[in-house]
């Protein structure tokens, strides 16, 4: 049997085998602290998506909301209706179990979204940056500069408040994600761009460059098919760290009133009706949203932080 026959003939199970037996998946094994947070963001991300079908009550719908059930305490029963809560209620007797799921699904959707968005820019105008030069990565990188000079969170507050002074009154509710989605994507581009140039420099100078360029491919054709691919590495990093600033970014503008819209709220929104009430004893209310902010934040961080050992070669 020759080579290829056998290579064709290996199963399923050997190619998963192989896998299994790399030196990522090795590392990654071997790593307690990234297996913990992988399974805590797959936990959080599958509540999340199928918050429809785990959570025992939808919180946004007012048909299913009874003002008795407010500040109900975790675990216990409500004097009046004698219902119980795993996590307890808010003022407006919505389950926080329940809420907490729907408002991961806003925190994911926009930190995803922003990421792709940030990433998309980024490592085009790096791109462009580190192949081209000239006068083209001068315009670029300063215009990154600059927006390195504020703070990400000024620059996406920025943002938000043209882009929502824009957009007509009777939309801004509807269209009030997908603002929030434009501004920190447009205030998070700027690694993606510095990292992808930095790569872009050293990789258009070697060999398998020059000789795309022997044999006629345009500029464009090497930066897609060439360069790109060789420097996906430290952008899979990035992403992944961005992620979960991301979603932190979108919880502080929810937090402060400029984010996602009441009849929406995520994870931030939660938060600021929360602080309302920690003084008053109903400390449940801010308690839990903070908590699952703070597990699926820090446990992206920590993948992020494993990715980033694990594809350095240098480490290996």
């Amino acid at each position: 049997m020759t080579e290829a026959a056998e290579t064709s003939a290996q199963s399923p199970t050997s190619r998963a085998r192989r896998i299994w037996d790399s030196d990522f998946m090795w590392s990654f094994r071997h790593a307690p602290v990234a297996v913990v947070s992988f399974f805590v963001v797959v936990v959080l991300i599958l509540g999340a998506v199928l918050a429809p079908l785990i959570a025992p009550h939808d919180p946004f719908d007012p048909a299913t909301l009874n003002l008795m059930n407010g500040f109900t305490p975790p675990g216990d029963a409500n004097a009046f209706t004698g219902d119980r809560f795993l996590l307890g209620t808010d003022d407006q007797g919505r389950d926080v179990f329940s809420t907490i799921l729907y408002g991961m699904r806003i925190s994911l959707f926009v930190g995803f979204a922003a990421v792709a968005l940030a990433m998309v820019i980024g490592v085009t105008l790096g791109l462009l940056a580190g192949y081209l030069g000239g006068w083209v990565e001068t315009i670029i990188m300063r215009v990154a500069d600059v927006q390195l000079t504020f703070p990400a969170i000024l620059v996406a507050m920025l943002i938000f408040g043209i882009a929502k002074g824009i957009t007509p009154p009777e939309y801004r509710d509807q269209m009030a994600i997908w603002v929030l989605i434009l501004a920190i994507g447009l205030s998070d581009w700027v690694q993606f761009a510095r990292v992808v140039r930095g790569a872009t420099l050293v990789e258009k100078s070697k060999e398998y460059v020059q000789a795309a360029r022997l044999i006629g491919r345009t500029p464009f054709s090497i930066m897609l098919r060439h360069i790109l691919p060789n420097v996906l590495n430290p952008v899979l990093v990035i992403a992944t760290i961005s992620l979960a600033l991301a979603i932190i970014a979108e919880a502080t503008l929810s937090f402060l009133g400029v984010g996602a819209p009441p009849t929406k709220p995520s994870l931030g929104t939660l938060i600021r009706i929360g602080q309302e009430f920690m003084f008053s004893g109903e400390w449940w209310i801010l308690f839990f949203p903070a908590l699952a902010l703070l597990a699926l934040a820090l446990s992206i961080n920590l993948l992020g932080d494993w990715l980033r050992d694990a594809l350095n070669p240098r480490l290996r």
